[in-house]
């Protein structure tokens, strides 16, 4: 017998199934450009406790350069995940803050500007090296890592570079305390702490910088012949940043 023309109408249940299976379909369909995607995780203001050390009582002047002052690390983790992290100005608040705790004179000068016409005696432009992380499904941990090389050079009053000084700073966190984009962005917040523990307690050891303060030169060979002072790559300072060191700003 043939079908009526109600028969052949879809029914009401028929037609609310259809939208849930198409729902759950769009849902997984999310899920998984979601997961090959990877996420964007991007820092905010960083900040270090002021640092409870006496100052050096010299000129100084900063620059950062445009790569330094808006860092962006893309990576595609495993082939599948993309994963951007934009670390933004974080990286340029956060040596400010170091600087002006360190040096009794310290200003940040624009591109183009010609250090020596400041009466400056020191001249410091930083830059990062290398940017590199681990995700958990990488190391087979709960874990999120974060490794940054900077680089510190350092110019007398005429512009001879007196310094070159690599750092290698590294800062981890768990998934478990924080989830994956929050983990990620804690561990780069203490790479960046632990190169900044790093510059206060090495700095001037390894650079030399507060020598070049016009009140200290003492030397009869002005330093600008003296030739640049180099840390060799295989020993770069480093300390080890993790979540379970004190941190009173979370």
């Amino acid at each position: 017998m043939g079908q009526t023309e109600a028969s052949r109408r879809p029914r009401g249940n028929d037609i609310l199934m259809s939208h849930r299976l198409n729902s759950t379909l769009i849902a997984i369909s999310c899920a998984v450009i979601s997961a090959c995607s990877g996420a964007r995780v991007q820092l905010a203001d960083p900040t270090i406790p002021e640092p409870l050390i006496d100052q050096l009582q010299i000129k100084v002047a900063a620059r950062y350069p445009e790569n330094f002052q808006h860092f962006v690390h893309e990576e595609r983790v495993i082939g599948k995940e993309k994963w951007t992290i934009d670390l933004g100005r974080s990286n340029t608040l956060l040596f400010n803050q170091l600087f002006g705790s360190m040096f009794s004179d310290y200003q940040v000068i624009e591109d183009g500007t010609d250090p020596s016409e400041l009466g400056v005696d020191a001249f410091i432009e930083p830059a990062i090296d290398a940017f590199e992380f681990s995700v958990p499904a990488q190391s087979q941990t709960e874990e999120f890592a974060v490794w940054i090389r900077y680089r510190i050079k350092i110019f007398d009053a005429d512009g001879n570079q007196m310094a070159n000084w690599p750092i290698s700073a590294y800062g981890k966190s768990q998934t478990t305390m924080f989830g994956s984009d929050a983990a990620l962005r804690r561990a780069a917040v203490l790479a960046m702490r632990d190169a900044a523990a790093l510059v206060i307690m090495q700095m001037d050891k390894a650079t030399g910088i507060s020598k070049l303060s016009a009140a200290t030169r003492t030397s009869s060979q002005p330093l600008s012949t003296q030739g640049p002072l180099t840390t060799p790559d295989e020993q770069i300072l480093q300390t080890t940043a993790n979540e379970d060191a004190k941190d009173d700003s979370g």
